[in-house]
């Protein structure tokens, strides 16, 4: 199995990946990363979420320095992914103290501006506002290292090669050229031989990458359901031993203090929990002195618990990997398992990539309601009372439940006694930080003309004087001038 040490990281690389929880590379970034970290041009053809942006941003932030300016720049065709890139790049980068920031169309270019001055060594630009940083001199590529074209098929489709080109041009001097691509046009092979020097291929095809001994759903909940909804699914299922997936240190944080508030045995992991205490709680859940466990991604790395019934998504993953890793911990030894994913209604099309690269089909759950709850909490508790027969627990009390005998028929007995030990749902408050959607942009359609053109520097109406910059007021007076 190859790790991340295997690629004879600096010791900063290899401790931030290790932060952030990264022991085995995807396939593109097996094959990547090496051919990146020798200095040759590459294109990779993969899909959208098997782990391009480290496998890029490794290699990348390897060859960079604090000292010597922009070296490193990421073209992206939306604001998001160039958002998305700059927050992968800072988060492996900062322990070696690199600093990435993202330029897009739709922000005010003074604040971009502003950035700039704290002296990034990387950008993640849009094509269309890096342009307008070239033409104000805002960002000079004289020192550039390494240029990385991401999603170079949907900027072709966005009408961005054009840009590209020129701003390929416009760069002097050798640099490392690394293309990323799910589809191969031939305009982007004619790109590749124009700019590249002898680029190696990379070419990783999409494969079943889940196990099949595990009932995979989804549920569409808004973010104010989730918890309830939560609490819900275990009344309804009674599971055996639960874990529950969180996207940050507070959520986890947050979630255990909800359950405990209403009644469940439950306790988190994550980074910020010492060593010693982890090991405290994962050793009581597989003991089953608690029956959920509530982690991050990072923390639930490398876990090896056999007897756990459900996994819960609270919070959906950011990637394919990260899916696959998190529902593996059920289904184990040959038993079956379910895997529940919440899905707010923006994040729909994230949940369709993750089903895309790992060759699955989630099926749809309803939401469960009040009486869905309550038959579900009256069969736990038909469960314990046969538990109680099978094990001949309940000798002491014969001679009382025959008195009761005496006065009451056993109908209205035995009703009665499952009233008392059934319990209601609880609806105790409990107030959840909201964590920000998982959103994936989607490209707008033909805006008149033979060529498509997504223009991402006029993309947000309503905005602010200043913040487009000059092509802008170029482009709208050109749309005057033809007008008339």
């Amino acid at each position: 199995m190859t790790t991340f040490s295997d690629f004879g990281l600096s010791n900063e690389l290899e401790k931030a990946l290790s932060n952030m929880g990264f022991e085995e590379p995807t396939p593109i970034q097996a094959q990547a990363i090496p051919i990146g970290l020798k200095g040759k041009d590459m294109i990779g053809q993969a899909q959208t979420g098997t782990g391009k942006t480290t496998a890029f941003g490794v290699p990348l932030l390897e060859q960079v320095s604090k000292e010597e300016g922009v070296q490193g720049l990421v073209l992206a065709p939306t604001r998001e992914l160039a958002v998305q890139v700059a927050e992968e790049l800072n988060r492996i980068g900062q322990v070696k103290g690199i600093k990435t920031l993202p330029i897009y169309g739709g922000q005010d270019i003074n604040r971009q501006i502003r950035g700039l001055k704290n002296r990034p060594q990387i950008i993640a630009a849009t094509p269309g506002r890096l342009i307008d940083h070239i033409e104000r001199k805002t960002i000079r590529l004289a020192n550039l290292k390494m240029v990385v074209l991401d999603e170079a098929d949907e900027m072709l489709n966005m009408g961005f090669i054009e840009d590209i080109e020129r701003i390929l041009g416009e760069i002097k001097g050798e640099r490392q050229t690394m293309l990323f691509s799910a589809t191969m046009p031939k305009r982007i092979q004619s790109l590749a031989e124009k700019f590249m020097q002898e680029p190696e291929l990379v070419k990783i095809k999409a494969k079943e990458m889940t196990v099949t001994n595990i009932e995979q759903h989804y549920m569409e909940v808004h973010e104010k359901q989730k918890f309830d909804v939560l609490c819900s699914l275990l009344d309804i299922q009674s599971p055996e031993l639960a874990i529950v997936f969180g996207r940050t240190k507070r959520r986890v944080d947050e979630v255990v203090e909800g359950l405990i508030k209403r009644g469940y045995s439950a306790e988190g992991i994550h980074g910020d929990i010492p060593q010693s205490k982890r090991d405290q709680v994962i050793r009581r859940f597989k003991e089953q002195t608690i029956d959920i466990m509530v982690a991050t991604d990072v923390a639930a790395r490398g876990l090896d618990i056999s007897g756990v019934s459900h996994v819960y998504n609270f919070d959906i993953p950011q990637d394919p990997e990260s899916y696959v890793h998190r529902i593996g911990r059920t289904g184990r030894a040959g038993k079956k398992g379910l895997a529940v994913t919440f899905v707010s209604p923006r994040e729909i099309d994230h949940l369709k990539i993750i089903e895309n690269v790992t060759k699955s089909k989630m099926a749809k759950m309803p939401v469960p309601s009040f009486k869905d709850v309550l038959i579900g909490n009256q069969q736990a508790t038909i469960n314990r009372l046969m538990t109680v027969i099978e094990n001949n627990d309940h000798a002491d009390y014969k001679r009382i439940a025959e008195s009761l005998l005496d006065d009451t028929d056993s109908v209205s007995l035995l009703a009665a006694a499952l009233k008392l030990l059934t319990k209601d749902p609880d609806v105790t408050p409990v107030k959840l930080t909201a964590v920000e959607p998982i959103r994936v942009r989607k490209p707008r359609g033909d805006r008149g003309g033979d060529r498509k053109r997504y223009n991402d520097r006029g993309r947000d109406r309503g905005r602010t004087a200043g913040s487009g910059g000059g092509r802008d007021r170029r482009d709208r007076s050109r749309n005057r001038t033809r007008s008339k």
